[in-house]
């Protein structure tokens, strides 16, 4: 199955040699509808190039004889702002009416594939970052037909013509509705070449903008994917190993079929070479019932069985020695350093935990599959659903559904639910049924399901000169690769280095590291999480930063500002900003509250912290952050700030005691938010996020708020307790 899900997701089928494009007629869908691919150039597209690809028309943007412009945004919303922020690009562009705005997620197709990964796909901060200026040349392309079409009508020279608000305006004062103009102008050629608009020229992107999606959310109206309700659609809930990858060796179906309403208990293949038993049932309720029903005694013989803290000691051990050179540096200075701190960090395995659990409604016939499902990863998850239906990838349709969610769960080199989800259908058909099936994970199934960010072990040692500057600093890392086993390993994994395990480390400062890891390997399915391996990486680098600045008796923020090579003049001003906001050596804290910083740079991405925080009650308690952010142009400053939040919420969830999944005999010990803790209202501290000026491309923001905030509240507790705290989440009693 991977072989063929690397032949369908290579990206080449829908990449052209140069750009392709596309329009459709009056008859498609009424008035103008544009698109346009760019050519796949990203590391995951493969070098050679395919002809140019027909593609279904609606591609991109769709002016309808109504006036209003639909956008059709080529990834999946789960919260992160994108079916806003692209229609506010193709809105600029074609000087549309944002009253007339609306948007669309587009279902998987080629046409929508990331013009730098070469896959439909939503992760690594990439939408806004990627197809801005994708973006911007379907709505300057829309634009120039328009007014071509106008032009025609009145028998002017188009370039006599301009636009206002969705209206062409003609030389002598002629006006035409956007809406009138579109069945005409669809007939007009696609121009090859547009002039975008000089910045200044923005009406829309740099403004805080209230999101499209806003209304239907808040008033409940907005269809997840787990809301999907289609005609003669049952509900299969999965009893899943208890260990990844055991069997069943057996089931009670009879007591399961019992259950009013139960219709199929269906065994189907899991994740891993494991098996699993599906309950079909007419809601989930009798499907859940069913599946209690079940008394399943499992095989879990021929299985590893991970234990973390069996799990903590070898990773310990292992970072005793080298591993695979990642970067190289001289630390023969580091036994005669007169000053030196050493130090092994401990992160374990997290849960996504999204809001919204993994859920997929799949109608499966004899030449066709249809899926309803929220997913990251359109591209993979099409190709995974055909090989496992036995179909190639174009009779299967994937409608892309607004997730509650997901933060890399939903996009997965696997498709494990995808595949799932399939498995139960194909199981379900073939017992003589027929009709769509939704399968829903409980929070439960969510929390034990596999995919976890990978725990991992650090091991540094630094030697400082007596003027407290770095001279030496060896680091070894150990733990699981995201990318061993998957369609990425071959240039996500370079000289026995997975490259997400060692992101972050040593940039922006001129320090002489040597620094090399191991991959561990484990019966655990592990996946990136929200800011991938930065989530560690920064933790270690800027806390090590800050115990280096103490020793040198030097200022935290004046030891960073030396450290950072000059030309990182970025990080430069986001520190700079977030120091100036925050009030940092100048404020006087109240009693008891302390100041902590960090800086830390992700998806080409900026964010620098400046937090307060005090012990309450003998715990850390983090009261207020100052964000610098420096993501180049803004596109949308309102949904940047909320995403902000958002990812400080999340990062300062992974300091708090709970917040770990760990294993014993095999078996994830969490099972919901009882026992698996994520932050909540009353953590959230005040935050308030600055962003840095910029007129450069924009750069990724989902993710990078994420990084430094653990850090920074660590660094402030140093200053309240005077312990290094050296594991999340946080332990004041073993630091």
């Amino acid at each position: 199955m991977r072989a063929e899900w690397f032949k369908n997701a290579g990206a080449t089928g829908g990449m052209a040699s140069r750009r392709g494009f596309l329009k459709a007629g009056a008859g498609a869908a009424g008035g103008l509808v544009l698109g346009f691919m760019l050519p796949g150039g990203g590391r995951l597209a493969r070098a050679a190039e395919a002809k140019p690809v027909v593609y279904a028309p609606n591609a991109f943007v769709r002016v309808a004889p109504d006036d209003t412009v639909t956008v059709i945004v080529n990834r999946l919303e789960f919260g992160q702002g994108v079916h806003t922020a692209l229609p506010m690009v193709i809105a600029d562009e074609l000087d549309a009416d944002w009253r007339q705005m609306r948007s669309e997620l587009a279902p998987a197709g080629d046409v929508y594939k990331d013009p730098v990964f070469g896959m439909q796909i939503t992760g690594g901060s990439g939408t806004i970052a990627h197809s801005f200026t994708q973006y911007r040349e379907v709505g300057a392309r829309a634009r120039a037909m328009l007014v071509a079409a106008a032009a025609q009508q009145w028998n002017v020279d188009p370039a006599r013509c301009r636009t206002d608000k969705g209206t062409v305006i003609g030389p002598a004062g002629q006006k035409a509705r956007y809406g009138a103009l579109a069945d005409a102008a669809a007939r007009l050629p696609v121009p090859q070449a547009v002039t975008l608009k000089d910045q200044k020229q923005f009406r829309y992107i740099g403004k805080p903008m209230a999101r499209l999606d806003a209304r239907a959310k808040s008033t409940g109206s907005q269809q997840f994917g787990l809301d999907v309700k289609l005609d003669g659609c049952k509900v299969a809930v999965v009893a899943h190993p208890p260990v990844f990858g055991a069997r069943p060796a057996t089931f009670d179906a009879a007591r399961a079929r019992a259950i009013k309403g139960v219709v199929a208990v269906l065994e189907i293949p899991a994740d891993r070479g494991g098996r699993a038993v599906a309950v079909v049932a007419d809601g989930y309720w009798p499907a859940k019932q069913g599946r209690d029903a079940l008394a399943i005694e499992w095989d879990t013989a021929a299985v590893e069985k991970a234990d973390s803290a069996r799990q903590l000691a070898q990773f310990t051990e292992t970072s005793k020695t080298p591993g695979a050179s990642s970067r190289k540096a001289d630390v023969s200075k580091l036994a005669n350093a007169p000053k030196k701190i050493s130090a092994v960090y401990e992160f374990p395995y997290l849960a996504h935990a999204p809001m919204e659990p993994i859920n997929c409604t799949v109608d499966l016939k004899d030449d066709a599959c249809t899926l309803w499902v929220g997913s990251q990863f359109q591209t993979g998850d099409r190709a995974a659903a055909a090989a496992t239906a036995g179909l190639k990838p174009e009779q299967v349709t994937l409608h892309t559904m607004m997730a509650g969610g997901g933060f890399g769960r939903r996009g997965v080199p696997t498709s494990d639910f995808i595949v799932e989800a399939v498995n139960i259908a194909k199981a379900y058909k073939a017992a003589g049924n027929t009709g769509p099936v939704k399968m829903i994970w409980s929070r439960e199934d969510d929390i034990k399901g596999g995919y976890y960010r990978p725990s991992h072990v650090h091991r540094a040692d630094l030697g400082l000169d007596d003027k407290g500057n770095i001279v030496a600093w060896n680091h070894v890392i150990v733990g699981q690769s995201i990318a061993a086993g998957t369609p990425f390993e071959g240039f996500m994994i370079k000289d026995g280095v997975d490259s997400t395990m060692v992101e972050g480390m040593g940039e922006p400062y001129a320090v002489p590291l040597n620094l090399s890891a191991h991959i561990a390997k484990a019966n655990v399915p592990v996946l990136w999480w929200r800011s991938v391996g930065s989530t560690h990486t920064a933790f270690v680098m800027e806390t090590l930063i800050d115990e280096a600045a103490h020793a040198a008796g030097a200022d935290p923020v004046a030891y960073r500002k030396k450290l950072i090579d000059p030309k990182h003049a970025r990080h430069h001003a986001a520190l700079d900003l977030a120091v100036a906001k925050s009030g940092y050596g100048k404020k006087v804290l109240p009693k008891g509250h302390a100041w902590g910083v960090a800086v830390h740079e992700s998806f080409n991405t900026v964010v620098a912290y400046v937090v307060e925080a005090s012990i309450k009650d003998g715990a850390p308690k983090l009261h207020r952050v100052t964000a610098g952010v420096h993501c180049n142009l803004a596109v949308n400053p309102l949904t940047i700030e909320a995403q902000m939040q958002g990812a400080a919420l999340m990062g300062l969830g992974m300091t708090l005691p709970g917040a770990a999944i760990t294993l014993k005999d095999g078996v994830v010990e969490q099972q919901n938010f009882g026992d698996y803790v994520v932050a909540r209202m009353n953590d959230m501290p005040h935050i308030d996020v600055h962003l840095v000026p910029s007129q450069d491309a924009p750069t990724g923001i989902g993710e990078p708020g994420l990084p430094p905030l653990a850090p920074a509240f660590a660094n402030a507790v140093f200053r309240l307790t005077g312990k290094r705290l050296r594991k999340l989440p946080f332990d004041l009693a073993a630091a």
